[in-house]
């Protein structure tokens, strides 16, 4: 079973950044995007997603909000929360979500320990 892993930034550039770092570090794994957290929602309710890359900073609703919303949905899902905005409260908010934190601009470094951690814990799961 393929691994799918939504990537939801404002940004093109962060997607496609994010993207290959990916790319490089799970090649297997299934990329999908979306540009906000409304379109992420609508994805899903159409795909099968197994972990989500969100941005902080984002139009409407944040990537935290947007967590707290998945977390409810999919309590087990690997989550992760990538911004440039690296302040206390946005970190112990990503932990209180029960999301990894990813400092941008993102990197294999920095993205290591999340991806290697999602796909332990779907692997434990079954998927």
């Amino acid at each position: 079973m393929v691994t799918t892993v939504l990537i939801v930034d404002d940004s093109k550039l962060a997607r496609i950044v994010v993207g290959k770092t990916l790319a490089a570090l799970q090649p297997e794994w299934r990329r999908l995007e979306a540009s906000g957290a409304d379109e992420a929602i609508a994805l899903f309710d159409s795909e099968q997603i197994d972990l989500v890359i969100l941005d902080f900073n984002m139009p409407g609703r944040d990537g935290l909000e947007l967590a707290e919303e998945l977390r409810g949905r999919f309590p087990d899902m690997p989550i992760a929360v990538a911004t440039a905005n690296v302040q206390d409260e946005i970190i112990a908010r990503a932990r209180a979500a029960n999301a990894a934190f990813i400092a941008k601009p993102v990197t294999e470094d920095g993205m290591r320990g999340f991806v290697s951690g999602a796909a332990l814990r779907l692997r434990s799961a079954g998927r």
